[in-house]
């Protein structure tokens, strides 16, 4: 018994030896193979784990995009929501419908001094008398100053005017006021425009805004000048003359200014102060239908803009603040004939006549408007959030919020590290997508195709956009596979999402040492990343790149870059249309391919953040490469012509004519030599090309080139702008004959001390005006033109021309 339960013993210590021995072995065979995991993860990276898939990459960022773009579309076809009713729409057209109806309105002629002027007069005196036994009082004086100004416009110049006609408004209360605001617009156009939108809406506007404030119960605090200018679009005369010469002006404390960039849509806020923050919280609190940006004002007064309105002369003249407005859309149509009434929605002057209104009366209740001076303290910060409020703070309180920012944002990279090299990657990438683009851009204007876009917008973006983001894309998914092979693609991620927000509080830093408003803009897309990432955090490190924290990552974003969006689509509104106006000197298509990839790195800077979230990006490349190589070949065929007939959306080709006899002397007084032409310039980058197939005397054969020696070039320049149209065509004409002999003498010739000699002319004639454009159907090349000088004979001159150009069909 005793031996049996010795041997059952050393049995059991035997089987458990065994089964310890099994699982010291199982042990060590999971450690190995949980160490050469470890070692394959170093040398292959992480494949599915965290990681969304391709297609749901794609469909969450085009849905991002897409949504946040339609919003935007949405606010800017909104023009009203809901009136007061206190101001009549319709009869503001009736009044623009009028206007117009004597047609183009260019200083001197009988349609600018006569009838419109006779017009604007006998609304004001029925207004007046209308409202006589009301509490305000009216008075009326119209002013024809004659005087002279240097500006820095365009290059520089002295312009000189003579008898243009103001019609100065005064409203007021019985008991007389000492300050006044003032209400400008000008009923001028330029000699091929009805000018409905620059600026016969803006007087319309004025008319009504007048009557319905005469018309008020109880009387304002202040008073109201209203400014009926009449010579504007020769480059701000008449304000000059009021400013500066009528007694009137010394009251006046503050200013409104309405001006045109465009045809109808919103009426945006694009210039305020100088200083004097007072105005922009009065357009706050007041503007039923708010839509303002301090951007614009920035990028405005840096001039890029090749344009100028009344706020430069009542600013610097008559060191008022204002508050300028302007229409910007459709900017195609500005100073053509297409400027008419029914281009302009009703909704359109409803929305302009509520602000307006709102604002002027509410100005003239304040107490600020006694003594602007006092609240003149620095700059303010203002925006809208797609139309619906206007966002606005003082601009010292913007560098604390800004500078707060730039300081959380320290303090969240602290801790992280190799960002100084990751961001210079970033750059890179960015300016190769840049440079790549940019050689799109080149092949495309030498092989002749330049401003396909013109007509077809969206036709650009196909094109560079996708090299863009194609290039972009590219690069970091080659960085993913090969340079950060052993780093996970969550890791990744995260590391590009810090080299963002560092970029963009570097950007923020910049703007606000330099005292730019414009800060708000890194700032927003500082904060709202930063606290969505925060927040999102504890649910990225659990669960990787779930749909849901994608989801809630872009809904995060969404603030920030919806308002992005709209700022990209004003840049574009104002942009592409002045392209085809900003003369032969500019490349277009390397000025729009920039705008477009800059567009695209603003936009990409957080979606990087997807690239190392995401399994694969062979397909999305793929889709990308070949929209490229469709729209490029497309364009280089010349599918896409560049202008159009189309009534809904013409898209004219602006040439500028003029029929003159040059007789160029020596400062002797002798005749060198003497000439007559037609004069021609394209103001836009692509010349003859498309002329010359169709008209062949305007061909290179008569390319007149610059004569240093002489001024302006020999040129009979109406406005200096010889360094954006350098490219003349000059085309042998009989000589001019005006209706009235041309009485030209000198007066004075005076040597100075720098060596020049000073003379001075007087000029006494007549000019007749004529208009001329070849529009057919929407394939037609259609021209729109500026002609001054031009003699009663100009349209058999042109004979061959006028049937030339009617056959012109794009490709």
């Amino acid at each position: 018994m005793e031996r049996d339960s010795t041997v059952r013993r050393t049995r059991a210590q035997q089987k458990q030896q065994k089964q310890q021995k099994q699982q010291k072995q199982s042990l060590y065979y999971e450690e190995a193979a949980a160490l050469n995991g470890l070692r394959s993860r170093k040398h292959k990276p992480e494949v599915s784990a965290g990681l969304l898939g391709e297609s749901s990459a794609v469909l969450l960022l085009l849905g991002f995009v897409c949504l946040l773009w339609l919003l935007v579309l949405l606010s800017l076809q909104q023009l009203i929501i809901s009136s007061p009713g206190l101001f009549n729409a319709l009869r503001a057209r009736k009044h623009l419908e009028r206007i117009t109806s004597v047609g183009p309105r260019t200083v001197g002629s009988p349609e600018n001094e006569i009838s419109t002027v006779n017009y604007l007069l006998d609304q004001i005196e029925q207004i007046r008398t209308e409202s006589q036994t009301g509490p305000h009082s009216i008075t009326v004086d119209v002013q024809r100053p004659t005087g002279s100004f240097s500006i820095d416009f365009l290059g520089g110049f002295t312009s000189y005017y003579d008898r243009v006609t103001n019609i100065a408004v005064k409203l007021e209360p019985k008991t007389t006021a000492q300050h006044f605001m003032l209400a400008n617009c000008h009923f001028d156009s330029v000699a091929n425009s009805l000018g409905a939108s620059d600026d016969a809406v803006s007087c319309s506007v004025m008319l009504e805004v007048l009557h319905s404030l005469a018309n008020l119960p109880t009387p304002l605090k202040h008073g109201i000048i209203f400014l009926f200018n009449g010579a504007e679009e020769n480059i701000l005369q008449a304000s000059h003359g009021f400013i500066t010469q009528h007694p009137w002006a010394q009251q006046v404390r503050a200013f409104v200014n309405l001006e045109a960039a465009g045809v109808g849509g919103k009426e945006v806020v694009f210039q305020t102060g100088p200083e004097n923050p007072w105005l922009v919280q009065a357009y706050v609190r007041a503007a039923v239908h708010p839509f303002a940006s301090v951007v614009g004002q920035e990028v405005f007064q840096s001039g890029v803009i090749p344009s100028d309105t009344d706020f430069r002369i009542y600013r610097d003249f008559g060191k008022i603040p204002g508050i300028d407005l302007a229409f910007i859309e459709n900017g195609f149509i500005y100073h053509t004939k297409y400027d008419t009434p029914e281009r302009i929605h009703t909704d359109s002057i409803q929305r302009a006549g509520d602000n307006i209104l709102s604002v002027l009366k509410h100005l003239v209740m304040s107490d600020e408007l006694a003594d602007s001076s006092a609240y003149r303290h620095g700059n303010m910060v203002f925006f809208d959030l797609l139309g619906v409020t206007v966002v606005a703070y003082p601009a010292r309180v913007g560098t604390i919020i800004n500078y707060m920012a730039a300081v959380a944002t320290v303090i969240y990279l602290g801790k992280k590290c190799r960002l100084t090299s990751n961001a210079g990657k970033c750059w890179g990438t960015w300016f190769v997508a840049l440079l790549t683009v940019l050689i799109v851009a080149l092949l495309v204007t030498l092989a002749g195709r330049s401003m396909f876009w013109y007509s077809h917008f969206y036709v650009a973006v196909c094109l560079y956009g996708s090299a863009a983001v194609g290039k972009i894309l590219l690069i970091h998914t080659l960085a993913k596979n090969l340079y950060y092979g052993g780093v996970s693609g969550v890791d990744l991620s995260e590391r590009f999402f810090d080299v963002s927000l560092l970029l963009w509080c570097c950007a923020l830093l910049f703007l606000t040492q330099r005292g730019l408003c414009s800060a708000y803009v890194p700032m927003m897309m500082v904060v709202f990343p930063l606290a969505s990432k925060l927040l999102l955090t504890k649910h990225f490190r659990r669960s990787g790149a779930s749909l849901q924290y994608s989801v809630l990552y872009l809904t995060g974003l969404a603030v920030p870059y919806v308002h992005i969006m709209f700022l990209i689509w004003v840049v574009f509104e104002i942009f592409t249309p002045i392209l085809g106006r900003s003369g032969t000197e500019i490349p277009p298509d390397i000025v729009l391919a920039s705008l477009i990839t800059l567009a695209t790195v603003i936009l990409s800077s957080y979606f990087m953040h997807f690239i190392y979230l995401t399994c694969s990006t062979r397909r999305i490349l793929a889709g990308l490469g070949s929209v490229f190589v469709l729209m490029f070949v497309l364009v280089c065929c010349g599918l896409f012509f560049p202008y159009s007939a189309d009534p809904s959306s013409p898209r004219p080709k602006r040439i500028f004519v003029q029929h003159s006899t040059r007789v160029l002397h020596a400062l002797d007084g002798t005749v060198e030599r003497s000439d007559s032409g037609l004069w021609i310039n394209s103001l836009d980058y692509s010349g003859m090309q498309h002329i010359t197939p169709h008209i062949p005397q305007i061909n290179d054969s008569i390319r007149s080139r610059c004569s240093e020696q002489l001024p302006y070039c020999g040129f009979p320049w109406f406005l200096p702008v010889k360094a954006l149209v350098k490219k003349n065509w000059y085309l042998p004409a009989p000589e001019v004959s005006p209706e009235a002999p041309l009485q030209f003498r000198l007066l004075s010739r005076q040597d100075t001390e720098w060596g020049t000699v000073k003379m001075s002319f007087e000029a006494k004639g007549e000019i007749s005006y004529n208009r001329f454009t070849c529009m057919q159907d929407q394939k037609t090349l259609s021209f729109s033109q500026n002609m001054h000088l031009i003699s009663p004979h100009f349209p058999m001159i042109l004979k061959r021309f006028v049937q030339s150009s009617s056959e012109i069909q794009s490709p």
